[in-house]
């Protein structure tokens, strides 16, 4: 993905202790999907574990960032599972043109974060070594989560290309750190107009295209880590991850069922708070 292949870079270790590469995945599980930021909890994370420093730019190395993604799109792809049978038959049958249509609108939600990544790319990647500035971006993600209570626009029957598009910018917002890719993007369905579960639904589909992506991208590290020395370390983290982010998905269409999302909001302000007070004092 996008914004989380650039984010959570971890710093080269030749053995990975497994018990913190399975704290790790079960981080990422449940922040992916809960609207609280991943990248952010999985940044702030890795300082606190001492595998990030403040200032200092990470090795070169995603790898374990990209293994743990994998096991949060396995969760969605086995959660969906029917959905997604459902759109790629659409390519074959000429009566489901609903769902050709939705394949359309996931292709026009991705170009936002891809055309904000290319440019701004730097800018970014730079906020990810700063803890204080990811933690003030999680107490915006708070806001966000409840903006619907201000404003949201009357239900759209059908979803289209306005819901589409308005969840695609909020998904390029949601590359930086702390700002919760499924928090902004469902945000920005409902003052769409976009019904609370077809919102859920989309935002869940939106992850799967930027993920294959950087999977693809990053396929031959995949590789090489199969047979390295923390294997096992990455098996632990790729099974932590989905099995948190499957549990992640069932609750978040839970919440958003009930109207419940902007509970969130209130853990995200006191992580950020405590965030800014504890970086904001140390060294």
């Amino acid at each position: 993905m996008l914004i989380s292949v650039s984010g959570g870079r971890v710093r080269g270790l030749a053995i990975m202790e497994i018990w913190k590469a399975i704290l790790v995945g079960v981080v990422q599980g449940l922040s992916e999907f809960l609207p609280i930021s991943s990248s952010g909890h999985i940044a702030l994370t890795q300082f606190l574990l001492g595998m990030r420093e403040v200032g200092v730019e990470p090795e070169e190395d995603i790898t374990f960032e990209l293994v743990l993604h994998l096991g949060t799109f396995l969760s969605v792809v086995i959660y969906f599972w029917n959905r997604l049978w459902s759109l790629f038959l659409s390519l074959f049958q000429k009566h489901r043109a609903e769902e050709r249509r939705m394949i359309l609108w996931l292709i026009v939600a991705t170009v936002p974060a891809t055309v904000a990544y290319v440019l701004f790319r730097d800018f970014f990647e730079g906020a990810y070594n700063d803890p204080v500035k990811v933690s003030a971006f999680l107490l915006a993600t708070g806001v966000i989560l409840l903006l619907p209570k201000v404003y949201r626009a009357k239900e759209q029957e059908e979803f289209g290309w306005r819901g589409a598009l308005a969840m695609g910018v909020a998904q390029a917002l949601a590359i930086l750190p702390g700002i919760s890719r499924s928090g902004s993007t469902i945000t920005a369905g409902l003052m769409a107009g976009v019904k609370p579960g077809k919102a859920a639904e989309f935002s869940f589909l939106m992850f799967l295209p930027a993920i294959g992506g950087g999977t693809l991208l990053n396929a031959k590290n995949l590789m090489e880590v199969a047979g390295g020395e923390s294997a096992a370390a990455y098996g632990a983290g790729f099974l932590a991850s989905f099995l948190s982010g499957l549990a992640a998905v069932y609750l978040v269409m839970s919440a958003i069922r009930k109207g419940k999302l902007q509970l969130f909001a209130y853990y995200c302000f006191a992580v950020g708070i405590a965030g800014l007070i504890y970086f904001s004092t140390k060294g």
